[in-house]
């Protein structure tokens, strides 16, 4: 909750940015060693890993304006400059990017997401670190001893415990990261892994937006991500479907 942690000849260091950027580099480490396991190409790995961080963060700011058009409307600059982004916007121009890259690569689309999505949920736990000492993302006031209280100068407002729903979702990324490798033991069908981060994360997130109070956007009773969190969870059940109809019968 302490975003300004330090500076250096003049520069400060933000939680927030840090924290993106150790999610970047402990996800490309995670996916490189994979890659190199499986045989391909850990070049691949990088391409793709820029344009999703590239892409992703002007997905997520598009969503992010388009869910406060009214705030875009009355203060463009503000808007475009603000700290605010839409998780799910990220995830999908992500998506897409990897899709139209591996496509011109004539690379299998599922068999690099199944590889790339546990470091992409272990960068987005990091992420959320970074939401938590921002203060932004933050969830609504509580008695419970679990409420935190965010110092003045955070996006949070400042001497009320609330819900760290900054941290329940970041440990939820980093459970969804860790069964991801585990299931990936095992003998799955191509795309299995894809299917169960969309399933997992989309449930999670759900949930979890119950518990936030920031401005977020909304879709009639529903927050803009649980109204996303619905086609993720949809996709998933197609591709488990898809992945389903292939299995040669017993």
């Amino acid at each position: 909750m302490y975003n300004d942690l330090f500076s250096v000849f003049g520069i400060t260091v933000h939680g927030y940015g840090l924290m993106i950027g150790l999610g970047v580099v402990a996800s490309l480490l995670l996916s490189w060693h994979r890659a190199k396991v499986r045989g391909l190409d850990e070049d691949t790995v990088s391409t793709v890993t820029i344009l999703v961080v590239i892409l992703g963060f002007a997905g997520g700011k598009i969503f992010f304006l388009l869910t406060h058009w009214d705030f875009f409307l009355s203060s463009p600059g503000a808007a475009l400059g603000s700290e605010g982004f839409v998780v799910y916007g990220g995830i999908l121009t992500g998506f897409l990017s990897a899709w139209l890259y591996l496509r011109k690569k004539e690379q299998p689309f599922l068999r690099w997401t199944d590889l790339l999505l546990p470091g992409v949920a272990i960068a987005q736990g990091f992420g959320r670190v970074g939401c938590f000492l921002a203060g932004c993302c933050y969830g609504k006031p509580t008695d419970s001893c679990l409420g935190v209280t965010f110092p003045a100068g955070s996006f949070a407002p400042a001497g009320v415990s609330l819900w760290p729903t900054q941290l329940f979702s970041a440990a939820g990324n980093l459970m969804i990261a860790a069964f991801l490798l585990l299931a990936d033991r095992k003998q799955h069908r191509e795309g299995a892994l894809t299917g169960w981060y969309l399933l997992l994360y989309g449930v999670g997130r759900f949930l979890v937006e119950f518990l936030r109070n920031d401005d977020r956007g909304w879709v009639g009773a529903l927050s803009s991500s649980q109204f996303f969190s619905f086609f993720a969870v949809a996709a998933a059940a197609v591709l488990f479907a898809r992945i389903r109809k292939k299995e040669p019968e017993a």
